[in-house]
């Protein structure tokens, strides 16, 4: 296949996934909106503590698991091994289905000794209510790793949206249904987040049912050779999977347990430091519903860079096509810092109209705003720490990203409880965080830089999409204040759309894109004639 279709068809990956992430993301900030304002800050604590238990369990379960489906899938068809690619699946399955069942029942078993060490007693129901969740994303999990092996994306953008919309409609419904009611706080929650695993459920039917429709020959069109190889065993396939899986679900749940953990010492820490158990848990659900929530929105930008370049490169891999693998990994981390910079600095002069836009609470709000701007900071890192894990991942260094992401969380968990016994008191859990990821992301540079010789270059990658955000977020920050004496809202509109007109103006008047780059999108060479046009390039 020649290097423009592989282009076209890893940038393709990344836009669908890149829509279909936006949307899961305005759907879910809809979602909060209204549920913030049924369960409060108090409410939002049971739910997030139940939710984070849960995103543990999940990435613990399955977190390299996908990755690695996605990997050896992409190897046996650049090989022609079409048995291998079947076997492959069948194995991931059966595999991923035993893994989401006994998740989900350690879950249920244990769900007042979780709620007990959380020292949040009320969110064992809730954690009831989501612990079904598991099984059902382990299955979806599986089959997405299986069409992202295809560089098929469409499936996966797919089932996360439907997911989305039944976590938003029957999560509302149901939480509407139980405050009616006149249940407790906790009650509410757990009715919310069963609307959120009946909306993975459906998720889950979609993308079982396309994979059956799916038509492999259409695809391995490709690859011109074909093995007649015969597949490995299913227990051959599996240990394969595990060897390439665990360090990569190692390296994922770090940061997921460390979140969990981190959970708990903000908590503790704040009775600890003469907080009644009531207020800790209001302001935890405070800062992880509105601060976190926001901060983790552009991250929805980058993940589909991260999850397109392992098969991508893997497949160039294995076809011994290093020039190209350079290429794109070279790429994917200046796409990124042109997504994280500006999204970090826009993020942390805006934090407190942004919020105000979407939550309706002032008092919420006054207390969320600082912490967001010191948050939106690790924003940039997260961005780093996303595709430099996807680099190494892609060129079998899957063991390098644990000690990175053990030494970050050991750094998050320790500054968090020093820095919130101090006179910073609940800062310290967004500065523990934006430490936590900086000192992930040096850490995965190093290592590329000695493992796979990429050191990429630092005025074009990192100076030059920082030098075009600055006058972005100015830009924000001017337009705001000029209109924020008409109506605060409409100005913070027009402060995000001021920004992004002179973001993209300062992106092409300092050369920050090459034309080759943009020749490497779908459609490049109609953008680039249209820029050409408009003497922008």
């Amino acid at each position: 296949m020649s290097s423009k279709n592989r282009n076209n068809l890893f940038f393709s990956g990344v836009v669908v996934l890149t829509i279909a992430n936006l949307l899961v993301k305005v759907i879910g900030l809809l979602y909060k909106i209204p549920l913030h304002n049924l369960l409060g800050d108090e409410g939002m604590g049971y739910f997030n503590s139940a939710y984070r238990i849960y995103t543990a369990f999940y990435l613990v379960s399955t977190g390299g698991l996908p990755i690695a489906v996605s990997i050896m899938v992409s190897r046996a068809r650049a090989q022609g091994n079409r048995n291998e690619v079947k076997a492959i699946f069948k194995s991931a399955v059966s595999l991923f289905m035993f893994i989401g069942a006994g998740g989900t029942a350690i879950m249920a078993l244990g769900s007042n000794g979780f709620a007990a060490l959380m020292g949040n007693e009320p969110a064992n129901i809730c954690i009831l209510a989501i612990a079904p969740t598991l099984f059902f994303i382990c299955i979806c999990s599986a089959i997405r790793g299986y069409f992202q092996g295809y560089q098929y994306m469409v499936p996966t953008a797919i089932s996360e949206v439907l997911e989305s919309l039944g976590k938003f409609i029957l999560g509302i419904i149901f939480a509407t249904y139980a405050i009616n009611k006149g249940y407790h706080l906790s009650v509410v929650a757990a009715y919310a987040l069963l609307g959120l695993t009946l909306g993975v459920f459906v998720g889950t039917a979609y993308i079982v049912i396309h994979r059956l429709l799916f038509k492999t020959d259409e695809f391995d069109t490709e690859f011109t050779e074909v093995s007649d190889a015969k597949a490995r065993s299913a227990s051959k396939i599996i240990k394969a999977l595990f060897v390439i899986a665990i360090p990569i679900s190692v390296s994922s749940s770090v940061m997921s347990v460390a979140d969990a953990i981190d959970s708990v010492v903000i908590q503790r820490t704040l009775q600890s430091i003469g907080y009644t158990k009531d207020v800790a848990t209001a302001l935890f659900g405070n800062y992880s519903t509105l601060a976190v929530s926001m901060y983790n929105m552009p991250t929805v930008l980058i993940y589909p860079i991260s999850a397109s370049i392992v098969p991508y490169v893997s497949s160039a891999l294995a076809e011994n096509d290093r020039e190209k693998a350079n290429s794109v990994m070279t790429s994917s981390l200046k796409i990124a810092s042109l997504i994280a910079i500006p999204s970090a600095l826009g993020l942390s002069v805006l934090s407190k109209p942004i919020l105000n836009l979407l939550f309706s609470k002032k008092e919420s709000v006054e207390m969320a705003a600082p912490l967001l701007s010191v948050l939106a900071i690790a924003v940039f890192f997260v961005g780093m720490l996303s595709v430099t894990n996807a680099i190494l991942q892609a060129n079998n260094f899957e063991r390098l990203p644990i000690i990175s992401m053990v030494v970050g969380a050991f750094v998050k968990i320790g500054s968090t409880f020093l820095l919130m016994r101090t006179s910073l008191e609940m800062y310290g859990a967004p500065l523990g965080t934006v430490l936590c990821y900086m000192t992930i992301a040096v850490l995965n540079f190093m290592f590329i830089a000695k493992k796979v010789g990429l050191i990429p270059d630092f005025r074009e990658v990192f100076l030059k999409p920082f030098i075009a955000a600055v006058p972005c977020a100015l830009s924000a920050m001017g337009a705001y204040f000029i209109f924020d004496g008409f109506h605060e809202k409409l100005a913070t509109l027009i402060a995000i759309c001021v920004a992004v007109v002179v973001y993209l103006i300062a992106v092409l008047l300092f050369k920050v894109i090459t034309k080759d780059e943009i020749m490497m999108i779908p459609k490049g060479n109609k953008v680039y004639s249209l820029l050409n046009k408009l003497k922008l390039m």
